[in-house]
């Protein structure tokens, strides 16, 4: 067994790809960030990012899938979701040894796998188009914390930058500590170091003299349409799960 460990970047996993067809190397396990010795007789390669070798893997890649299949794989790799970085390279694998487009061969286990992660990374994304909540700042920023379960927030600059094209704001997630800022004109994805406590959800001081009113107007709104008699809870917390209800306005 060969143990390839990358340092968790896009590049990095084609630099992998890169040198497991060019060192021949099976069985292997991919492993992101540091390496922990779990088991005796395993060889242990790091893996060190190379824009070139990426690129060579990348171009072949875009040869076996389709434009979309590229992105998809892509947006799978981002979520970041422990365990699941052998999948996202069984995927690029299979896709190499097969003669055909394998996008929609679902028999495999790792077509099947990236497509239930698609789905899960997608589910968030229309969550946090949703849920999000700006708080005005005194500086005329308009800022809102998130905590997704995926890193779901570069996939939210087209939407965002589309739908307050006119002021500025910034989404930041305290979960993976950056965030993605909109000045007018462009974004960029940028890191703050809030104070020694960490906690750059905690903007109180920070607000604009009519934030309160404006909070205060939007809780007055949900309460006057909320029917009391057709409340339904578990309903409610299906569509809108408990661990959003933080930075909802209207559940503060």
């Amino acid at each position: 067994m060969h143990t390839l460990v990358y340092d968790g970047t896009f590049e990095g996993l084609l630099t992998a790809v890169y040198e497991i067809y060019e060192r021949k190397l099976y069985p292997v396990k991919l492993l992101n960030g540091e390496w922990r010795n779990s088991a005796l007789f395993e060889e242990v390669i790091p893996i060190i990012t190379d824009e070139n070798r990426a690129g060579r893997v990348l171009k072949g890649l875009r040869k076996k899938l389709s434009a979309a299949g590229v992105q998809r794989l892509y947006i799978s790799h981002m979520a970041e979701i422990a365990g699941e970085d052998c999948n996202v390279l069984g995927f690029i694998r299979h896709a190499f040894d097969s003669e055909q487009n394998i996008e929609e061969d679902y028999a495999n286990r790792y077509v099947m796998r990236l497509s239930e992660i698609l789905k899960m990374v997608r589910r968030e994304k229309h969550r946090m188009e949703a849920f999000v909540r700006f708080q005005k700042l005194n500086d005329g920023t308009f800022y809102a914390a998130i905590e997704p379960d995926f890193n779901v927030l570069p996939l939210l600059i087209k939407h965002f930058k589309s739908r307050y094209a006119d002021q500025k704001w910034m989404i930041y997630d305290i979960k993976r500590n950056y965030g993605l800022y909109y000045d007018l004109h462009d974004t960029q994805f940028i890191e703050m170091n809030f104070d020694e406590l960490n906690k750059p959800v905690d903007v109180i001081a920070a607000y604009s003299e009519d934030e309160g009113i404006y909070q205060t107007l939007w809780k007055n709104y949900f309460n006057s349409v909320n029917i009391v008699s057709r409340k339904n809870t578990k309903l409610h917390v299906r569509h809108i799960p408990k661990r959003y209800w933080r930075h909802l306005t209207e559940k503060i």
